[in-house]
This record gives structure tokens, sequence and C-alpha cells, in this order.
């Protein structure tokens, strides 16, 4: 599916971390529930990363109204990225939902979809795909239509694991690519593909940290360069781009309303 000239980006601002969390713990349950209802079935892939693992505790935790809200026995779970680690290693992308989120709730094996890191990155990103392409039934050059995609984006601009100047950023065809990235510790990532995250009902980013703030207006109202700003890629070919922000990732956007939200459009 190819994206409009226009893309409106709705932002939310949370005051601290934990409210941050809260939102984005909602979203979830509400488009969860969304998709449920529409087609029967939510089909989900997140990201890693610090900012998240709060937002996955409170779903998981019993004592907050999510969990029991939350249609577990119709959702399945895939990952964004990953990085060439095994599933027990302490950066496994995994590793983090697991302990924090599926440990904890009452999914089935079969509904969760691993990207197997622990393999040659060539291998694990053709058995990734190949699972895409069992699961949702694809046939030829179809593209997977995730019912919501969660994405974090690092100081570097960089989303799911497209870093700048690597190849990924420049794979349209494959639905998994293996990207080698040499500026970090892990130099290889297994990653989704940017049309895969566009063609998604519904694209989200969960951002947190003053660190972020300077990239993130550069990315959302700067000259448009997605070889060195990677986030520029996520065009959701719905039109439409949602961001959960704190108060520090947001300091360089135009003020939030008095409820907290915030409005720009970006044209190609």
């Amino acid at each position: 599916m190819r994206a409009g000239k226009t893309l409106k980006i709705n932002y939310y601002v949370e005051p601290d971390p934990a409210a941050l969390a809260r939102h984005a713990a909602q979203y979830f349950l509400e488009m969860t529930r969304e998709a449920v209802e529409a087609r029967g079935r939510a089909r989900i892939a997140i990201s890693g990363g610090s900012t998240p693992t709060a937002t996955f505790a409170l779903l998981a935790d019993p004592n907050q109204p999510y969990r029991a809200h939350m249609p577990w026995d119709n959702l399945d779970l895939y990952w964004v990225d990953e990085r060439c680690v095994p599933p027990d290693a302490a950066d496994s992308n995994y590793r983090m939902t697991r302990e924090a989120l599926l440990d904890h709730v009452p999914l089935r094996p079969d509904q969760i979809h691993r990207i197997e890191g622990e393999l040659d990155p060539e291998v694990a990103a053709s058995r990734y795909e190949s699972e895409l392409r069992n699961s949702f039934r694809l046939e030829g050059a179809e593209s997977p239509r995730f019912d919501l995609i969660a994405l974090g984006m690092g100081p570097d601009g960089h989303t799911a694991s497209l870093f700048p100047e690597t190849g990924a950023l420049h794979e349209m065809s494959r639905l998994v690519v293996a990207n080698h990235v040499p500026q970090q510790k892990q130099s290889w990532r297994i990653t989704l593909t940017w049309p895969v995250i566009n063609n998604a009902s519904s694209v989200f980013f969960l951002i947190a940290g003053a660190d972020k703030a300077a990239v993130l207006n550069q990315v959302l109202t700067g000259a448009r360069n997605p070889e060195l700003l990677p986030s520029q890629l996520i065009w959701p070919a719905s039109g439409i781009l949602t961001l959960i922000l704190d108060q520090a990732a947001a300091a360089f956007l135009p003020a939030a309303d008095g409820e907290g939200r915030g409005f720009l459009e970006r044209n190609r």
C-alpha cells in the first residue's frame, strides 16, 4: 500500500514516565480491543528498549485495570526487531518482554512469534519472514497488515533496527532483513522493513527522555533526510502517525494544548 502525500501527526505529552506508561498501556488495550472487535484477532508488533518496559509491566499487573480487560486469547504478539543474541541475553528484546509481560499473562506459545536472534543473521531474518508469511497466510508479494506496531526512537534518529546509513534503509521488497549496524555493540540486527511497518493499520511511537528532544523535532519538522534520520521513513499508509511522549522528549515541539495534545502535518 502506497503512503499518501500528507501525514497527520498526533502527539500526546505526559508529565512524567509513570503517566507515559499509563497512557501507553491504555493505548495498547484500546487498540487491541478495537482490532479484536473488528476482525476477531489482534496482531501487534512491539519494540524493545527501556521505555516500553514499564508499560508492559502495567499490562501484566493484576492490580491494574489493563490485564483483566485485555483479550489475551485473541492476541498474536510479534517483534519489530531483535539483536542477534540468544533469547536469555541481557540485551535481548525478547527477554525484556518475557520478564516484564509474557511470564505474567495468559498467552500460549503459539501466540508468541519470536525472532530467533541466536541464529545466523540471514537465517534468522529468513525464518522470521517465513513465520510472517505463514501466520498471516500471505500469498506472493503480499505484505502483512499488523493491527498495531509500537516503535521507539534512538537519540540518533533510528527506529526499529533501521539505523542511519545502513543497508536496511534501502530494502523495499523483503519483509524482514538482517542489518549490519557497525556503530552498535551488537552489530547485527534483525528488523521489519519500513514498508511493512508503514502498511500497519496503526503505528505509534513511545518516546521518553531529554536526549531525544532535539532529534525528534528534527524528524518531525526538519528537512527530510531519512538516510541520516531513519525515523522519517515511518509514513503510515493510513496517513496518521501517533506519538506518546514525556515532557522532556517533547521539549522542542510546538506546545501541546491544555489536555496535552499536539498536532502537526508533513507533506512530501
